[in-house]
């Protein structure tokens, strides 16, 4: 019996009941639900939710972070760009001599008016500035060396010397003042129509006297008293005096030169890209975006920045009118745009040292905002109902609209925001 009694005591409850399982998972789950709904709070205050957006929310205290004033000044928005430093692109020199080639120059060396650009069977290959191409031959005409040589006959040699003291001066010379003597070959032979006469005549002869080869007028007709100034020329070149000035004897640029790479050697035949050439000032190619070169326009003052950390001025020049596409072989899935190339010169050569070659970085400014309200940017907050805002020291929050983002600053408007206030830059 004994046994059976402490059987119905166990049974009955007597002995201990484990512990309630669910009861305790039950109070697990309750206190997870509190975190949650206190984080809910937390997140709806940071965005402003419930809170009209400009009202100071009494059950949290101000979140930590460091506050920043609003202030006043003028937004820049500066871009860069990859350019290249160098003399430009290289270009043939129009040399038009024909035979072997028998000299070149260095390359880099710099050529002047009057410099030898290279020489052909031993002859000099001579540098005059202008814009014409050298397209004929300038010499006298036929009607024109017969009155040359009867002027000649008529005045012998009672005339003075009209170059400067010259002792290769041919008898029938002009006068000190570079005026045709009465009844000389230039006015002669203009009333008989066989001079010869045009632009290139007065561009050639302009070069002449830069030279300091006078005793002509510099005009567009080729007379005999400017064949006697070519004598004078050709002597001091080597060359014979025919007095006649071959198509393939000059070369004519803007400007001095610096000579590239040569195209041929020496022994070659002369081609038309025997030579390349560049101006002498150093300058800037930058291949800009067609899609973004609207900052792209002449005169357009930019900043150039070294290899070396100095900064020089740089200005616009000129900008390509034809897109170039991205060169193939730059990677799978490559979205390069097509590109024009930009020229920017360098006014002060001196600034850029004795570089002649380098990457540099190119900065120009893009629009501008003066006199307006900035924040740093790491100062702006979402806002839940749409767009942005500051949170203020105090914890409020402040709707706000943005404009210019530049300098790491954004421009911000709206009624409650003001100079000087304070916001917060949230952690």
């Amino acid at each position: 019996m004994a046994e059976t009694v402490v059987q119905t005591d166990h049974e009955h409850g007597a002995a201990p009941a484990p512990p309630p399982r669910g009861r305790r998972g039950r109070r697990t789950v309750l206190v997870a639900s509190a975190l949650v709904v206190v984080a809910a709070v937390a997140v709806v205050g940071a965005l402003g939710l419930g809170g009209g957006g400009s009202q100071e929310g009494s059950s949290a205290p101000p979140r930590s972070g460091s506050t920043v004033p609003v202030t006043r000044t003028t937004l820049t928005e500066r871009t860069t760009v990859d350019g290249q430093l160098g003399y430009g692109t290289e270009i043939p020199l129009p040399v038009k001599a024909t035979g072997t080639v028998t000299w070149l120059p260095a390359e880099g060396t710099t050529v002047k008016r009057g410099g030898t650009l290279l020489r052909v069977d031993d002859r000099p290959v001579v540098l005059l500035y202008g814009t014409l191409p050298m397209y004929r031959e300038l010499g006298l005409t036929a009607g024109t060396q017969q009155g040359t040589r009867q002027e000649t006959g008529a005045q012998g040699d009672t005339q003075k010397s009209g170059d400067q003291g010259r002792t290769d001066e041919p008898s029938g010379a002009p006068d000190p003042s570079g005026s045709p003597t009465p009844g000389g070959a230039g006015a002669g032979a203009g009333g008989t129509g066989g001079t010869l006469r045009g632009m290139d005549v007065l561009q050639f002869e302009s070069n002449l006297a830069a030279l300091g080869y006078t005793g002509f007028t510099v005009d567009e007709e080729f007379t005999g008293l400017t064949a006697r100034a070519v004598k004078r020329w050709q002597k001091s070149l080597g060359l014979p005096q025919t007095g006649t000035v071959g198509v393939g004897d000059v070369v004519y640029s803007a400007g001095k030169v610096r000579i590239g790479h040569a195209r041929v050697r020496l022994g070659s035949p002369a081609t038309d890209d025997v030579l390349t050439y560049t101006g002498t000032s150093r300058k800037v190619v930058v291949n800009a975006s067609a899609a973004e070169d609207s900052w792209a326009v002449r005169r357009a003052a930019v900043t150039i920045a070294l290899p070396d950390g100095k900064s020089v001025k740089g200005e616009v020049a000129s900008v390509g009118k034809s897109a170039t596409a991205p060169e193939e072989g730059g990677g799978e899935g490559d979205s390069a745009a097509p590109t024009v190339p930009v020229t920017i010169t360098v006014k002060d050569q001196k600034s850029v040292g004795r570089l002649e070659s380098a990457p540099v970085t190119v900065e120009y400014v893009g629009r501008e905002r003066a006199d307006v309200l900035t924040v740093p940017v790491a100062a702006l907050v979402a806002l839940a109902e749409g767009g942005h805002g500051l949170e203020t020291a105090d914890g409020r929050f402040v709707a706000v609209k943005t404009g210019l983002f530049a300098d790491g600053r954004v421009e911000v408007s709206g009624s409650a925001v003001r100079e000087g206030m304070s916001v917060r830059i949230p952690e």
